[in-house]
């Protein structure tokens, strides 16, 4: 706790040298960032040697196309089955026989308005099921299971996915590149699935300075970029795979770089318009970690959309206001999803360990969350655990009151801030966000058993709020336009460690005047305009 309150406070007293130091320039005009010039396309490099990442491929389908609303397909209400709209009987059995009803083809499972209870958790494998509320003031759910909780999602979206032995690379795939080349492709098709990945090598972990803090996972293959094979050329040596999305870091065959093929992403899923809350008894909340009200793990092309807590009736909870008995949303081992239009706060369990995170995305690739509210979390949006998290985008998102506790009995706590939380979060965008609290990223050393270096190569773009902006990236990271942010960069401290240069900044308290407003809008569009 001491060590916690020291880092806050050495936080805050750079927080105000920055404060006294700072310019207030002119924006009196328009200025785009010399990263992004109007002529910009995905290859642009300064003579510095920076550049920014094409962030338009985050969301449901890379970003190509809006949510869908699944007219015409089959459709059931839970009221059918039984579910108890008063609250007043356990509707589980109601919500997860309605959920079954459409195997194996999916459909829409309705959940009129009303206040349901369910005393047990409901799981979702069904390709193409869509769970739609009334909305999320209407049609609310209230769970109040505790015990046995720990690692799971009160409404989880549950995929398998398989990988396939590898097939290595015969040359390095270079960063932004769309292009890896293999000696045989023979086995692969347009259209496949693949993880791109390469094993935590000794060469790997001293080249970013981690020996005796990257452990947990040295020796092993992991999975770095999700991806489709769009191309495959076998007329030339070695064989050349197109995929969907460009790398996004160096892949180098000293570290045994390969691909995987894979299947069994659980495809067409989403949960909208619909009100959730969790919390429980104080006491009984904080002897559970780690559960989320949803939870999507081995999904693609899936969404979350106007979903929101609310204050839960359940009797355990008492008149506390909480919404939550731990953590609200997360997203694991999945690619292409879009999170939009939520609001997650007020959790009970803000204690080390992994609770109190509000938005929590964990080896995962392009997923867009997206006007999303966050109060009163640990860290109310996270990147979290192992490698292989890499282009995603918060866009226009809320975070304030983020706050920690060190466990069930601490009256005081200490300020919890958004952050980047282990191992190397690659190539992410925060994008036009209010950031009333704080957003964290640098090197974490031993911390959450050795994260080390937490992110690199990432993006904070027309950032406001007055919060507390740290970056320490590994390599390059970028702040480019803030409004009222104190921003610290400066390599000072344990957590600068290695991850020189400094962070690039331009357009500091000129948010306002920044063109464009967002990033990945304005590469979504260009994108999407070629032809």
């Amino acid at each position: 706790m001491k060590r916690f309150r020291r880092t806050y406070a050495f936080y805050l007293g750079l927080a105000l040298l920055a404060l006294l130091s700072g310019a207030c320039p002119d924006q009196a005009s328009g200025w785009r960032s010399a990263l992004f010039p109007s002529d910009w396309t995905p290859a642009f490099t300064t003579a510095e040697g920076h550049f920014l990442h094409d962030f338009s491929y985050a969301g449901y389908r890379n970003g190509s196309e809006t949510i869908p609303l699944k007219a015409g397909r089959p459709t059931v209400s839970v009221v059918d089955f039984g579910a108890d709209p008063t609250g007043s009987a356990d509707s589980t059995v109601a919500f997860q026989q309605a959920i079954d009803s459409l195997s194996p083809g999916g459909g829409i499972v309705t959940i009129p308005a009303g206040l349901y209870r369910c005393d047990d958790i409901l799981t979702i494998t069904t390709p193409g099921t869509v769970l739609r509320g009334a909305g999320p003031n209407s049609s609310r759910i209230y769970f109040t299971r505790s015990a046995g909780i720990t690692s799971k999602g009160h409404i989880t979206f549950r995929g398998n996915v398989q990988r396939e032995t590898d097939i290595p690379f015969a040359e390095d795939g270079e960063n932004r590149a769309h292009t890896i080349k293999v000696a045989d492709a023979g086995s692969l098709a347009v259209g496949d699935e693949v993880s791109v990945g390469w094993v935590i090598t000794d060469a790997f972990v001293e080249e970013h300075g981690m020996a005796g803090t990257w452990q947990a996972f040295n020796g092993q293959w992991r999975s770095f970029f999700r991806r489709t094979i769009t191309e495959i050329d076998r007329a030339v040596a070695p064989h050349t795979i197109t995929f969907d999305v460009p790398l996004r870091y160096p892949a180098k065959v000293r570290d045994a770089a390969s691909l995987r093929r894979e299947s069994g992403y659980l495809a067409e899923c989403g949960i909208e318009h619909l009100g959730v809350a969790t919390a429980v008894d104080w006491d009984a909340a904080w002897e559970e970690r780690l559960n989320h009200a949803i939870l999507m793990t081995n999904v693609k092309d899936c969404w979350i959309d106007n979903v929101a807590s609310f204050e839960s009736p359940n009797p355990a909870a008492g008149n506390d206001g909480f919404h939550l008995q731990c953590s609200g949303i997360k997203i694991l081992d999945s690619k292409r999803v879009t999170v939009a239009g939520c609001s997650m706060q007020k959790p009970q369990n803000r204690g080390g360990g992994g609770s109190g995170y509000l938005y929590e995305i964990s080896r995962v690739n392009e997923v867009l969350i997206r006007d999303c509210i966050a109060v009163g979390g640990r860290h109310n949006f996270i990147q979290n655990w192992d490698f292989g998290t890499s282009g995603c985008v918060f866009l226009r998102c809320n975070s304030s009151g983020g706050h920690a506790l060190t466990s069930k009995i601490d009256p005081i706590g200490y300020p919890g801030f958004c952050e980047y939380h282990h191992s190397l979060a690659t190539a992410n965008l925060v994008d036009n966000c209010v950031i009333q609290d704080g957003w964290f990223g640098g090197n974490r050393n031993d911390w959450s058993s050795g994260a080390g270096h937490s992110v690199t190569q990432s993006v904070y773009w027309n950032t406001r709020g007055g919060g507390l902006l740290t970056s320490w990236q590994f390599g390059n990271g970028y702040i480019i336009g803030t409004e009222g942010m104190v921003v610290i960069t400066a390599m000072i401290g344990d957590n600068a460690r290695g991850t020189g240069p400094a962070d690039y900044q331009e357009g500091i308290n000129e948010g306002d005047a920044l063109l464009p407003a967002s990033l990945y809008s304005a590469q979504l569009t260009q994108r999407l305009a070629l032809p």
